[in-house]
């Protein structure tokens, strides 16, 4: 059972990752608009997918907050403006903010670890989620034929 203090700290987590959920779709919603070339139409399909789940997994923990009693935040993570649009730029930032949300995904569980299983589940499903997305983007980074993972 969670304390006050763990259902404190859950429901800052969990907005910090609406937030930064938020900001991915933003963030791949501008990549989608920036792609050209001759690989654009499946690399576009791919960013509007990436932007359609952020808002699920938003909505997800913005649900989760809720459940807790908390506010759902209406801020929105950081959302830089590089100015590199190479794909293998788009791909490069795209690794660092999943690494960054694996990361929260993480912290929540953590927290809520033993405690609440609804909360741990949840956090354990996204992870896994997560988690997959970087696999995906690493291997984006290959170039083909290479089987060592990519590292930035």
């Amino acid at each position: 059972m969670l304390n006050e203090s763990d259902r404190a700290k859950a429901i800052d987590i969990l907005n910090k990752i609406m937030e930064a959920e938020l900001a991915g779709v933003v963030r791949y919603t501008h990549y989608s608009l920036m792609v050209f070339g001759y690989n654009r139409i499946p690399i576009v399909s791919w960013l509007k997918g990436n932007a359609e789940e952020g808002l699920v997994h938003a909505a997800r923990a913005g649900e989760m907050v809720t459940m807790l009693g908390g506010h759902p935040s209406l801020g929105i993570g950081p959302l830089l403006e590089t100015e590199k649009h190479d794909i293998g730029d788009i791909l490069r930032e795209s690794l660092a903010t999943e690494r960054e949300a694996v990361e929260m995904y993480y912290e929540l569980m953590r927290t809520v670890e033993g405690k609440s299983v609804i909360l741990e589940e949840y956090a354990r499903e996204l992870i896994a989620e997560e988690e997959g997305h970087l696999d995906e983007v690493n291997k984006m980074l290959r170039k083909p034929g290479d089987i060592k993972a990519f590292s930035s």
